[in-house]
């Protein structure tokens, strides 16, 4: 679990948005990112891009937590409100998991537990490529 967690934190778009790795267990994930003006679109919101990033690094993370490789076959999310603050937390659990595939809901919050969005992502398990 320490290899993927390594591996997960070397992620050059995430440390690019500043998303930080929280923690992380088998099969879950939580991450938090700082809101800063470049996150923002030309309205002054959240940009709905960033929210998607941010639930699909947790998903990424969760759905890796059990060291075979895992890649996204589908991801849909729901936007329900902008985040009050600065702050962005995402917590993704995993809902199910067979050999090949695993499907996850990323909840994605404020810093005061308000929910921003609500995320769903199925992964495909390249197993054999244990790593």
């Amino acid at each position: 679990m320490d290899d993927i967690i390594t591996r997960m934190k070397q992620d050059k778009f995430a440390q690019h948005l500043g998303i930080e790795l929280v923690g992380a267990s088998p099969g879950r994930a939580k991450v938090r990112m700082m809101v800063k003006d470049e996150h923002r679109n030309s309205v002054g919101m959240v940009h709905g891009g960033v929210i998607f990033t941010v639930a699909d690094y947790a998903f990424a993370v969760a759905c890796n937590s059990h060291g075979v490789p895992a890649v996204a076959v589908n991801c849909t999310i729901a936007y329900f409100r902008q985040p009050s603050g600065d702050t962005l937390i995402a917590e993704a659990t995993e809902v199910s998991k067979s050999r090949r595939l695993g499907t996850y809901l990323v909840n994605v919050t404020d810093a005061e537990g308000t929910p921003v969005a609500m995320f769903q992502g199925m992964a495909y398990r390249r197993v054999g490529e244990e790593g």
